[in-house]
């Protein structure tokens, strides 16, 4: 305490600049104008929330849900829960990002951040499961379709491009099946599709670590939905899900 001011250790500081850098509610860069909401004008409330599509910043995922990724990651490194950190669906890196800005705060130098995406946007949806034909998200690839090099050298600017990052580009049905990933503490989901979230759930659920983390990003769409909890009952999982927004939830695996 100082002149009546609580003095916050440097590496709080440090996360929530980042959390409010990676979300550019700082510059406050207007959102890309889309049919749900075309309105170009920056929303602090639709920022923090991930209700909009940067134009700038490097999530979409808003405040609420990189205090969540923060909460999961320090409970399971104050908790000792063996595993690596994973984003599947990462658009710009900017979740991935925070989770490497995390290791670092805390100095954590044994785990690592796997950074899995096509790096080409979403599959083609005339090939996809029905659910995932009716929203046909690849329309959308124009803004969604980022490449591997340009996420990369986002990491860098931060300076966290280092060998406690690894990437796995591609489709998730050919890499997540022989990722060399041994055990997880947090696993995240992005991959908005069915398809996408039946992959990252039958590859990797079975590697996340008892006391580890689930999230799913985009429990919001259907058929996201629907492929978590079709797999929560094929698995027998009963963990309570808990909400972090009107978009994403999350659970911790308690067996």
């Amino acid at each position: 305490m100082r002149d009546g001011l609580t003095i916050t250790d440097g590496a709080t500081l440090y996360l929530d600049l980042m959390k409010r850098i990676l979300t550019n509610v700082i510059y406050q860069d207007p959102p890309q104008a889309v049919f749900w909401y075309p309105d170009r004008t920056y929303n602090g409330d639709r920022r923090a929330t991930g209700r909009d599509w940067p134009s700038v910043a490097h999530t979409m995922v808003g405040l609420e849900r990189l205090h969540n990724v923060q909460h999961c990651v320090e409970d399971v490194i104050a908790g000792g829960v063996p595993g690596d950190l994973i984003e599947t669906g990462v658009w710009r890196g900017g979740v991935c990002i925070f989770l490497r800005a995390l290791l670092a705060a805390h100095g954590v130098t044994d785990r690592t951040v796997w950074v899995a995406d096509s790096f080409e946007g979403i599959p083609d949806s005339t090939e996809g499961d029905p659910r995932d034909q009716l929203i046909a998200l690849d329309r959308f690839n124009d803004v969604l379709a980022v490449p591997l090099e340009e996420v990369q050298e986002n990491f860098r600017r931060y300076g966290l491009l280092d060998e406690q990052v690894r990437f796995l580009p591609g489709w998730f049905s050919d890499t997540l099946p022989a990722a060399p990933i041994e055990r997880l503490a947090v696993l995240r989901l992005d991959g908005d599709l069915y398809g996408s979230t039946m992959d990252a759930l039958t590859n990797l659920y079975p590697k996340v670590s008892v006391g580890g983390y689930v999230i799913i990003d985009d429990y919001i769409i259907k058929a996201c939905r629907e492929a978590v909890h079709e797999y929560r009952d094929r698995a027998g999982i009963h963990d309570e899900i808990v909400t972090i927004d009107e978009c994403g939830v999350y659970w911790q695996r308690t067996a």
